[in-house]
């Protein structure tokens, strides 16, 4: 029995009636944004979308479109929720073959292949090197993957398509002051900073933007009302889909970081002072945020060198207080700093019940 579907997206379920061994597959209509990247031809392909701008139908649409050319796909994503959405769509566009035993599903290990073959969907739960690897694919496709480690595709994505010259294909949206607290990422910033070598290099990589206005199917009153409820910065990040790598108020901003960063080799042996300081997170967010850990020093003539950032994510006071602890004695340092307007009095407290003679100041900042 063999399947059918034609060229381009968008139609409805089809069953020749003059042919019963051919069955048809269910295709969703796409948006002219989705239709670009779903039908790009590139090898590497890097798609910044807002939320609900209908990614991942598109990407569902795209993995279904490669799984009828007979290609393996391996679809990586690090929530659960995320997954289920592509299941559902793959599910939906191949339930007529799947249920004529074309092909069969295992939902346990989400699961599509064509029996006896190496022609097959999967999805799985993808965070970094260690959780993609033990499979191979013609397409892979990383999602969310502003939130995974990017060791997943340095050590493990890139080799896996070496022997069969295959695609990828990453999709993500900005992340957000609380995506990065749910982050497995070494740098939060790693997707934006592919998306701008991407665009760098147009021979070897495809990049597109769409917002979440770019997608017809949903209610523009829902979304100017969710709007009104977001801060200008959420609203530019998870709907406007921009790379936003200021921190809105910083005092210094990239640049600047940039132009004074050094080696560790070129810190000095002599610091006279280390402190280490800390800002807590609001006891209420203390699960949802973090804990702010800096290690400082001055040399002799007062210049003063960042050391080491030991924030702590998900933090609860016994956690940060252990961190910081462990900061003090890794860098021998002179004094944990508090702020008095900004959880001091807690924050003493909270060092004092893990190491009561520790060397605190409270500073009005």
């Amino acid at each position: 029995m063999a399947v059918k579907v034609r060229n381009r997206p968008g139609n409805p379920q089809w069953r020749r009636k003059d042919r019963p061994d051919q069955v048809g597959v269910v295709l969703r209509r796409l948006h002219d944004r989705q239709e670009a990247f779903v039908f790009s031809e590139a090898k590497r392909i890097i798609v910044r979308a807002g939320r609900r701008s209908g990614k991942t139908v598109g990407v569902g649409t795209l993995a279904v479109m490669a799984f009828l050319d007979e290609k393996r796909v391996l679809y990586g994503a690090p929530t659960s929720e995320q997954i289920d959405a592509f299941w559902f769509e793959v599910k939906r566009a191949l339930q007529p073959a799947i249920e004529a035993g074309v092909f069969t599903k295992q939902e346990v290990t989400h699961v599509i292949e064509k029996p006896g073959t190496k022609q097959r969907i999967r999805a799985k739960t993808v965070w970094n090197a260690d959780t993609l690897r033990g499979d191979y694919a013609d397409l892979l496709i990383l999602d969310e993957w502003q939130l995974m480690n990017e060791d997943a595709w340095d050590l493990v994505g890139a080799p896996m398509l070496l022997d069969n010259n295959g695609s990828v294909v990453f999709l993500y949206t900005p992340p957000s002051l609380t995506s990065r607290s749910v982050t497995k990422a070494t740098d939060p910033m790693h997707a934006a900073k592919l998306f701008r070598k991407a665009l760098k290099n147009p021979e070897r990589w495809d990049t597109f933007h769409f917002t979440s206005h770019d997608n017809p199917h949903i209610s523009a009153t829902a979304l100017s009302e969710i709007s009104e409820d977001m801060t200008v910065l959420a609203m530019r990040q998870e709907i406007e889909a921009e790379d936003i790598d200021e921190a809105p108020g910083a005092q210094w901003d990239r640049d600047v970081i940039e132009a004074n960063r050094i080696t560790p080799e070129e810190v000095p042996d002599d610091l006279v002072r280390i402190y280490v300081s800390i800002d807590p997170p609001a006891e209420s967010k203390a699960r949802r945020s973090g804990c702010g850990i800096m290690v400082g020093g001055i040399d002799e003539l007062g210049t003063a060198y960042l050391l080491e950032d030991a924030s702590v994510m998900h933090a609860v006071p016994a956690d940060w207080g252990a961190a910081v602890i462990t900061s003090m004695n890794d860098w021998d340092a002179d004094k944990a700093i508090g702020e008095t307007n900004h959880g001091g009095e807690m924050v003493e407290f909270v060092l004092r019940s893990i190491a009561e003679s520790i060397s605190y100041k409270a500073v009005k900042a």
